[in-house]
C-alpha cells in the first residue's frame, strides 16, 4: 500500500509540474520569452534611433555648410569692394589731353628764350624758335598763341601739323613753329603791321594757361600780316615747322 501511495504521489507531483509549465508558456512569463522580448525591444529601439542620429548628423552638416557659405559670402563681399574701388579709381589719367609725363615741366617764358625771325622762303613766313634755358626737360604743348600789338582775334592753328607726341626739349635744345603771316596770292583781308608780338604758352589741356608768356623782338619795320595769319604746332625741327 505504501508503494502504491508513493507512486500516486509522484504521479500527482509530475502532473502538477507539467501544468505549471504549460501555464507559464501560455502567459509568456518564461525565461526564454522574456529574453527574446528584451532582445527584440532593444533591436527595435536601435533601429529606430539610427534615423534620428542621421537626421541630427545631417542637420549639423547642413549648419556647417551654411556657416561656411556664409563665411565665403562675407569674404567674397569684402574682397570685391577693394576690387571695385580699385577699378573705379583706376581711371587716374582720364581727362588729360596730352601724352607727356605727369612730372614734366612746361616750357614757357620763365625757362626758355624765344626768337621770331621772318624767313625768305617760304614767302610771307616767320620762324619761332624756343630754346630751353632751364636745368631739366620741358614740354611745348600744342601750338603757340600769337598776338600782335592789341589784336582782338586769335590766329588759328594749322591742324595737319599736329605731331604724334608732345615736343619735349632737353636743356639747351630748341623747338620750332612756323607762322604764315599773310596770303601769298593777296587774298587775305584786314592787312596790318605788327610791331610787338606776344607768344602765350598752353598748359596740359588745350587753351589752358601754360605759364608766363614771351615777347620776342621783331624787325624795326615790323611785320605785315592779314586774315591768313596762322601757326603750326610746335615741332622738333625747322624743316617741319616751315613746310
Amino acid at each position: 500500500m505504501r508503494t502504491f501511495r508513493h507512486a500516486r504521489l509522484l504521479a500527482a507531483t509530475g502532473a502538477a509540474l507539467t501544468a505549471l509549465s504549460l501555464t507559464a508558456c501560455e502567459n509568456g512569463s518564461g525565461t526564454r520569452d522574456e529574453g527574446a522580448g528584451a532582445s527584440g525591444s532593444q533591436t527595435s529601439t536601435t533601429q529606430e534611433s539610427k534615423p534620428a542620429e542621421d537626421k541630427s548628423s545631417q542637420g549639423q552638416s547642413s549648419q556647417g555648410q551654411s556657416s561656411q557659405n556664409s563665411g565665403s559670402a562675407k569674404g567674397s563681399g569684402q574682397t570685391s569692394q577693394p576690387g571695385d574701388s580699385a577699378q573705379n579709381g583706376s581711371g587716374g589719367s582720364a581727362g588729360k589731353d596730352d601724352d607727356a609725363p605727369s612730372d614734366l615741366a612746361l616750357c614757357n617764358g620763365s625757362n626758355t628764350r624765344t626768337t621770331a625771325q621772318p624767313v625768305p622762303r617760304p614767302l610771307n613766313h616767320m620762324l619761332l624758335t624756343v630754346t630751353n634755358t632751364g636745368s631739366k626737360p620741358c614740354g611745348l604743348m600744342y601750338y603757340p598763341v600769337l598776338r600782335f600789338d592789341e589784336m582782338q582775334w586769335v590766329p588759328q592753328a594749322i591742324e595737319d601739323t599736329q605731331p604724334q607726341a608732345v615736343t619735349i626739349l632737353d636743356p639747351g635744345a630748341s623747338g620750332y613753329a612756323g607762322v604764315l603771316l599773310s596770303a601769298a596770292d593777296g587774298s587775305g583781308t584786314g592787312g596790318d603791321t605788327g610791331r610787338k608780338l606776344t607768344i602765350a604758352f598752353q598748359g596740359r589741356t588745350p587753351n589752358s594757361d601754360g605759364g608766363p608768356s614771351a615777347t620776342p623782338s621783331l624787325p624795326a619795320k615790323g611785320v605785315h600780316y592779314d586774315s591768313a595769319l596762322s601757326v603750326t604746332y610746335w615741332q622738333t625741327d625747322v624743316e617741319t615747322a616751315l613746310n
